[in-house]
């Protein structure tokens, strides 16, 4: 934006569904950055924010001609802070920026767990609403393999807890993580985490790598061997098909999935699989993504 009061360490990230909202770099990198398929902030280093500059940059938009119902804390894992630091830039975003109707934030299920439930409240009622995590599967190997720094538990525990705190969880997917080999167990085991969950939103992406194949093989713990297309929709339906969600937004509509769905689960679930049924039965007749049209 032109002449906008915030200068940004790039590069820069948020959820498709952020496009709108005021972006607030409270951390600059992620503190993990350790995922073979993550390359998000590989260029930069890991740093906290003051919180005198955070409160310099929410005065200097309350004073500008920029109105904003949603603000999202960047980057890659705000909820890395403590809950008092947290607590001091919520309150302050709240008193300069009235019109502020919702806060949301990438998470690590591992930095939910580090906070007590009684916090977690705390936050939500100063305004966190929604939590950003990327999963990435439930299955024990591929989370090995890809050195995402969580188990099954560890990240069922961070987001039961923030459940029960109130907040919101829109939780990520990714498709073809595995690979061949670990195909099936990913898509069964992660439907498995997602059922025990009963998250607001799920959301499922493909694999992309985008300094190519041997750049991701050589931080991939494993025997890998990427699929093709009609190989990562039929993991989406093994997904789908396991899951057993109440009132689940789903969405396969994120720029590298191939396959378009929209829905909620379960009540959309057989509509789903009969889409992903007709691709698998008659792909010529397919409305699939081209590669070009996914962008990446």
């Amino acid at each position: 934006m032109y002449n906008f009061p915030i200068q940004y360490e790039q590069p820069l990230f948020r959820p498709p569904s952020e496009a709108r909202s005021l972006i607030l770099q409270v951390t600059s990198g992620c503190s993990w950055n350790k995922c073979a398929f993550c390359e998000m902030y590989a260029s930069k280093s890991f740093n906290i924010k003051s919180l005198q500059d955070v409160k310099s940059e929410i005065e200097s938009v309350a004073n500008s001609n920029y109105k904003f119902n949603k603000v999202f804390l960047a980057d890659g894992d705000a909820m890395v802070l403590s809950s008092h630091k947290l607590l001091k830039i919520l309150n302050e975003i709240n008193l300069n920026l009235s019109k502020v109707r919702r806060i949301s934030s990438y998470a690590k299920p591992k930095d939910i767990a580090n906070k007590s439930v009684k916090e977690l409240i705390e936050l939500k009622n100063a305004g966190l609403n929604l939590l950003y995590v990327g999963i990435e599967s439930g299955d024990e190997q591929v989370l090995q393999n890809i050195n995402k720094g969580e188990t099954y538990k560890s990240s069922l525990q961070g987001l039961q807890k923030a459940k029960e705190a109130g907040i919101k969880l829109s939780v990520m997917i990714l498709n073809g993580l595995g690979g061949k080999e670990l195909s099936m167990q990913h898509a069964i085991n992660s439907a498995k985490l997602i059922n025990e969950i009963q998250p607001e939103y799920v959301s499922t992406l493909v694999l992309s790598m985008p300094y190519g194949e041997q750049h991701f093989l050589k931080k991939y713990d494993g025997k890998f061997t990427m699929l093709h297309q009609l190989e990562l929709i039929e993991e989406m339906g093994l997904f789908l098909q396991h899951t057993n969600l109440k009132q689940t937004i789903f969405r396969s509509d994120h720029a590298s999935n191939y396959l378009v769905l929209k829905g909620i689960l379960s009540k959309d679930k057989e509509l789903l699989l009969s889409k992903i049924n007709d691709v698998l039965t008659n792909p010529q007749h397919a409305n699939l993504r081209k590669e070009w049209e996914r962008g990446l």
